[in-house]
């Protein structure tokens, strides 16, 4: 079972400082959207109130069109998943898994058969009878995402579920969580800051900055089609060259990028994999800073001579084709210009 998601107009404040203003935003039926964007943002605070765990200074919240933007959050068709895991460290996987029903009042017969339904799905059944402080990390999360779906809500929320976890369990819990949402059909909506993350596993991301949905759209958009240079900046690891506009042109040397006549300055934006490694005489000249190896690719820190001062690149290149490349070294840049992203400043 899952339920549409409705925000008009929300807004949040703490000491009257605006944590969220005018918020709105539709999630349809088992959906899963994430809520993605640097400290501060409001995202965890939007969550909050989707919750109940906030009461929003104005606006409203819709469950399948039903107000609970008062409701209080034990009487709300919600699951929750925390960072901290949040399990009963006196209480066995299957104990925490059922407690939910058990609280409701549920049979336990019922409850049994729910808890080993469950803790198939995530994994754990040679874990039932373990406690908290004999799983790892990661099966502590796949605990209480059952004890999160045990009352099939209409609603699951994940705040930061995967930020505790080292990064190899982080990328195969991301997956599962990903493959159990789907299977079972809830609405999901997920806080994470990790753009990758989010990208990975929502069918559509909500980006925020300052209180407020800059922009929402599926991962595949907003990575290749941003609609503002704050998107542009935050997905994909773009590089920003602030440049000029003369006579409709923003220039890197023989580069050259279309701009409307009415604008005097633009940010480029171009990603580190857009920038194209030429031979000598094929592309504008730059000087190598610095160096990181990351395995199958290397990044590069490069310096090229703009108009009005340096310009600093960051570019990731085949290890095997660059291996001999040093820092102070001479190499030759290309961009293609609908490999860029325009917006004027």
């Amino acid at each position: 079972m899952s339920a549409t998601i409705d925000i008009e107009a929300l807004g949040k404040s703490y000491d009257g400082k605006p944590a969220l203003e005018m918020v709105d935003l539709s999630i349809r039926a088992g959906e899963m959207i994430a809520l993605l964007g640097a400290s501060g943002c409001g995202k965890t605070t939007l969550l909050r109130c989707i919750a109940g765990l906030a009461l929003p200074d104005r606006g409203r919240i819709l469950f399948g069109g039903r107000d609970v933007t008062h409701m209080p959050t034990q009487k709300r068709p919600i699951g929750m998943v925390f960072q901290a895991y949040a399990l009963f460290p006196n209480m066995t996987v299957a104990e925490n898994i059922g407690f939910p029903l058990k609280v409701r009042g549920v049979a336990p017969a019922k409850i049994h058969a729910r808890a080993e339904e469950l803790i198939a799905l995530v994994g754990l059944s040679e874990r039932a009878g373990h406690y908290p402080n004999q799983l790892s990390g990661g099966q502590q999360q796949r605990t209480a995402l059952a004890r999160a779906l045990a009352a099939d809500p209409e609603v699951l929320l994940l705040d930061e579920p995967l930020s505790a976890l080292d990064a190899v369990v982080r990328d195969h819990l991301r997956d599962e969580i990903r493959r159990i949402q789907q299977r079972v059909g809830t609405t999901a909506i997920i806080v994470t800051h990790d753009q990758s993350e989010a990208l990975a596993m929502a069918d559509r991301v909500a980006v925020m900055r300052a209180g407020r949905i800059e922009e929402v759209a599926s991962p595949a958009a907003l990575y290749d089609r941003p609609a503002s240079a704050f998107t542009a900046g935050f997905i994909g690891g773009r590089n920003r060259l602030d440049l000029p506009v003369r006579n409709g042109r923003a220039r890197i040397g023989a580069i050259e990028f279309p701009v409307a006549a009415t604008v005097s300055r633009v940010g480029i934006f171009v990603r580190a994999e857009d920038v194209h490694r030429r031979a000598e005489g094929g592309g504008e000249p730059a000087e190598i800073e610095a160096r990181l190896f990351q395995g199958q690719t290397t990044r590069f820190y490069l310096t090229l001579h703009g108009e009005e001062g340096p310009l600093r690149l960051r570019v990731d290149w085949p290890s095997r084709e660059t291996a001999g490349l040093a820092p102070g070294d001479r190499v030759h840049v290309a961009i293609e210009p609908g490999d860029a992203h325009v917006f004027p400043l």
